[in-house]
């Protein structure tokens, strides 16, 4: 996964050194050489991911990230300090000041990078929750209010620590406050699966040098469930292990801390997650509960026309932004008038949900589907070419075609079939827009229909 990442330090030996090494792994690199230009490049530029260097003359690294992170546009954005500072006090005080993590120079390139990865990857979730959220403000059907409350609120933050040694869970249990932590800890690695999946923890510490269970095929496994997808993870690991470190950041673990523990850096660590959960949470709750009605077709319960003016113009001005393409599929119920003509428009309705459903469940949590209109539908894929693209229209083809829709309880079943058209911004369309994609998509679906429905037609490059 590439990113863009604004490199900070007041020398530009070390800004053009962390530079090279990062364009070297396929980076896309912003630099700033003070903390007043590193504020004012985070808010005009909004990168990926910031490293923050903390020895500056005027603004120094620590008051740098404190404005960014109280600064609505840029608080988001993920701040690793990399720096020469080794002592634990000036990392507590970095991590208290809002950094995601703090990494003292010499930083090993492996370790690093795997950093930037895993922080770049929740950003990308992070972003489209602020994009649809955006909308819904944009719309005017999101209360603008909605984040403003202190985000410690909501009671102390249920913590549940995996380890199956006894006495170091029973340790990181007591260095917790329990004032703002409610921990609890598991000594069975398959009981605390159990327990992650249905205890709505707001963080998951895991010692990563247990043997009752392999521990990064424990972080995977609590990773792959829908409902720990979510759920950050903090790893604990022996000071020097960074190959495990590594493989622990692109399984998806958040965050780590070596030993021994330090309790201040463990609250911290342990707040800075729990801050960015509620924070997440409340993005998507926001979201839910005040779109649900205004932007989604209560027949189908995907997002309906008005929602999708706005937010497909958000992705594509996205996609022209990170020269990511952009695919757009139109599909269309063949015959669908023949449908509710002959069987009537309770069962018209009943084919409309199902094919929703079929939908739903063939496309990303970050796609966009629509209902256009109709038996029409609209299903945007970001960072898709439209290979890929055709690849996921031509299942759901399929699927459509040799799964019948069943009817009056299961008395009639009735064969349905969709035909669907597909651009792109690959396409290389002259002043291409949001509106063009949509365009050519249409054209494209009109020739599968003239071509014998029941099939999938790519646009025409330009």
């Amino acid at each position: 996964m590439t990113a863009r990442v604004l490199v900070v330090d007041d020398l530009e030996p070390n800004v053009k050194l962390l530079e090279a090494k990062l364009r070297a792994e396929y980076f896309d690199v912003l630099t700033a050489f003070s903390g007043k230009e590193a504020i004012a490049r985070a808010k005009a530029d909004q990168p990926d991911i910031i490293l923050l260097d903390v020895m500056m003359p005027g603004m120094d690294g620590f008051e740098a990230c404190r404005t960014i992170k109280n600064t609505p546009e840029t608080s988001h954005i993920p701040i690793v300090m990399v720096t020469a500072l080794d002592q634990q006090t000036d990392r507590v005080q970095g991590l208290s000041a809002g950094a995601d993590d703090f990494l003292t120079k010499p930083v090993e390139d492996l370790a690093l990078f795997a950093r930037v990865r895993s922080l770049t990857r929740l950003k990308v979730m992070t972003d489209e929750l602020r994009m649809r959220y955006a909308t819904g403000r944009s719309l005017g059907v999101v209360d603008p209010t909605a984040l403003m409350p202190d985000l410690e609120d909501g009671g102390p933050a249920r913590v549940l620590v995996i380890d199956d040694q006894t006495g170091q869970a029973e340790r990181i249990q007591q260095l917790l406050d329990p004032e703002k932590f409610e921990t609890s800890a598991e000594i069975d690695p398959e009981i605390a699966i159990g327990r992650v999946k249905s205890g709505d923890f707001d963080l998951v510490i895991i010692n990563m040098s247990m043997e009752s269970m392999d521990p990064l095929r424990l972080s995977s496994t609590i990773r792959s469930f829908e409902e720990t997808r979510m759920t950050p993870m903090l790893a604990i690991v022996r000071h020097g292990d960074a190959r495990k470190l590594v493989r622990a950041l692109d399984i998806g673990v958040n965050d780590y801390l070596t030993r021994p523990v330090d309790a201040h850096e463990l609250s911290a660590r342990v707040a800075t997650q729990v801050r960015r959960k509620r924070y997440i949470d409340r993005l998507r709750c926001s979201f839910e509960a005040s779109l649900e009605m205004a932007v989604t077709d209560q027949l189908t319960g995907l997002y309906n026309r008005r929602y999708l003016a706005s937010h497909l113009s958000a992705m594509f001005d996205r996609a022209q932004w990170t020269g990511q393409p952009l695919s757009v599929m139109i599909l269309d119920l063949d015959h669908f008038k023949a449908i509710n003509d002959t069987y009537g428009h309770d069962a018209g309705d009943a084919v409309l949900q199902e094919f929703s459903d079929r939908i739903r469940a063939s496309v990303r949590a970050i796609d966009l589907a629509c209902r256009y209109g109709g038996e029409e539908f609209l299903v945007a894929m970001p960072d898709t070419d439209k290979k890929l693209a055709s690849v996921v229209a031509e299942r759901l083809r399929e699927e459509v075609a040799n799964r019948p829709v069943i009817l009056n309880d299961g008395r009639d079943e009735l064969v349905v079939t969709v035909s669907i058209g597909i651009s792109s911004t690959e396409d290389n369309a002259a002043e291409d827009s949001a509106q063009k994609l949509i365009k050519r998509a249409d054209e494209a679906l009109y020739a599968a229909k003239a071509g014998g429905r029941n099939r999938v037609n790519q646009s025409k490059a330009a």
